[in-house]
């Protein structure tokens, strides 16, 4: 991914004489006086969202290989047990391959006589362990910094990625148990994402360098589901974790050489970025010590509004995610190769709209078109009512793969515009503690990775038609509570209880 220069998309500065609400929402808490911008191209923070990018992108790969390479790890003749004739089984499409059986894949590779209840089971392992280190996380990276827990994160991961061949030939507890560390590796990478992005990002670039990283998931979900389906025909399935961990390896040499927790201790940062940063961020990105306000947070209506929002998004977020594959081999009837592909489609359209949102709602908080409340619930709104409403239709056009297809797809673009929602409003309320906060955030956010690839399996068990219908329109009526949820509760100021002693009376003096 090529560096991105030139992307401020305001050049009018911001007059922070104002004292209006709106106003206080982006301005920094130090003063009235304007510091000169440092330009984004080939910066050290715009550095740090590639390297994060590509951070997220690896352990995204990691995440989301099984789900693809699933479909041929599993016994197919065991799998046959389709009702012949019925008229909720979609027919074998004409014009491209159907289902490759176990033989026609490289010769001495174990597959296993996994009921689709045990594979809802194995996909949802990983999240057993991603919920416990999320609060855990964000807090020793708000205490410690975020660049140590984000790279052991992804490198643990990858680590453990490697051994999954031979967990999965020890059976079935084995490869649950190995994937519940991988997650409980990968569990503190997005709390210090937030507790970094707290101390590096400007108020008003929040929103491009957040989504720009964050689009990292949506990217390698994008190439980890073709490049799988192809691993899997050409050398088999264990390799597609032989050559992701050994990624994740690499990429955590890059890290721990290259990048710094904060501004003020990177070696190769110029004195203009490093003023530029730390004078608009001010206090704001101060570390929270080891206290923190506990009781004050978990009283926060606008944190359990980015709460309700979370829960509500990821649930068809990881329905999709692990479960698309199977739908694509069970009822729309795609091989392998086909399978990976068409499943990253909806990923491709995710990460383009992540990116494009950030730089639109960023563009409008300079601009001053809206406040950062009103951005955030526009782009909330976008990113979870219509995703809902495009899962419906895809639930009700039957076997019609290719406008399943298109739906499914759009209905993941959208989705991505919540990236400049809800999901970076952790650190429009509380900088201090946006780890913290996503840790909590993303414990129930969580939730759904674990109870929705087993409810998926269950609803799912007989390969047909009705069972699908059902997990859509399930994921469709989650989504729109959580979009009139946050719409209703959602805050786009730094709350008092985030604010130190200084900022508080600096507040009063405007």
């Amino acid at each position: 991914m090529a560096v991105h220069c030139g992307q401020s998309l305001s050049t009018t500065p911001v007059d922070y004489s104002k004292s209006d609400s709106d106003d206080n929402e982006i301005r920094p808490l130090i003063g009235h006086e304007e510091h000169k911008k440092a330009p984004e191209c080939c910066s050290a923070r715009q550095n740090l969202a590639q390297l994060m990018f590509w951070g997220f992108s690896i352990a995204y790969m990691l995440r989301v290989n099984l789900s693809v390479a699933m479909v041929v790890m599993v016994n197919s003749t065991a799998q046959s047990d389709h009702t012949n004739g019925s008229s909720e089984i979609c027919p074998d499409h004409p014009g491209l391959q159907t289902n490759a059986s176990n033989s026609d894949f490289p010769a001495g590779i174990h597959v296993y006589n996994w009921s689709s209840k045990t594979q809802g089971i194995i996909l949802s392992s990983f999240f057993y362990g991603y919920i416990i280190t999320q609060v855990p996380g964000g807090y020793l990276a708000g205490r410690f910094g975020g660049k140590l827990l984000l790279g052991i994160g992804i490198l643990c991961t990858a680590i453990l990625t490697l051994l999954t061949p031979l967990a999965a030939d020890l059976g079935v507890p084995y490869l649950i148990t190995l994937r519940a560390l991988e997650g409980f590796g990968e569990g503190v990478t997005f709390p210090a994402m937030n507790t970094m992005w707290a101390k590096w990002a400007p108020p008003l670039e929040r929103s491009k360098l957040m989504t720009f990283s964050g689009a990292g998931c949506q990217f390698g979900t994008f190439v980890a589901l073709p490049l799988t389906g192809s691993i899997c025909h050409y050398l088999g399935w264990p390799y597609v974790f032989y050559i992701f961990g050994a990624a994740g390896c690499v990429w955590s040499v890059f890290w721990f050489c290259l990048v710094s927790d904060e501004p003020n201790t990177h070696p190769r940062i110029s004195a203009l970025e490093r003023e530029y940063i730390v004078s608009s961020i001010g206090n704001q990105g101060s570390s929270h010590g080891w206290s923190i306000p506990l009781l004050s947070i978990l009283k926060s209506l606008p944190l359990w509004a980015i709460v309700v929002a979370h829960f509500s998004c990821n649930w068809s977020f990881y329905t999709l995610l692990t479960s698309l594959p199977t739908y694509m081999s069970d009822i729309l009837r795609f091989d392998i190769k086909e399978n990976g592909f068409l499943s990253a489609l909806p990923y491709l359209g995710s990460w383009l709209a992540s990116i494009l949102s950030g730089q639109l709602a960023d563009f409008l908080r300079a601009r001053n078109v809206f406040s950062t409340c009103t951005v955030r619930k526009i782009f909330t709104v976008l990113g979870m009512l219509m995703p809902a409403i495009f899962l419906v239709a895809t639930a009700d056009i039957g076997c019609n793969y290719i406008i399943a297809v298109a739906f499914l797809t759009i209905s993941s673009t959208l989705a991505g515009l919540s990236s400049a929602g809800f999901c970076i409003n952790h650190i429009d309320i509380a900088p201090r503690y946006a780890g913290v906060l996503l840790g909590i955030t993303n414990s129930f956010g969580t939730i759904p990775g674990i109870t929705a690839p087993t409810v998926v399996g269950l609803l799912t068990g007989q390969h047909t038609l009705p069972g699908w219908r059902i997990v859509f329109y399930i994921s469709a009526a989650i989504n729109v509570f959580g979009m009139l949820v946050y719409t209703l509760l959602a805050d786009g100021t730094v709350q008092d209880w985030a604010q130190t002693d200084m900022e508080s009376n600096t507040n009063a003096s405007f």
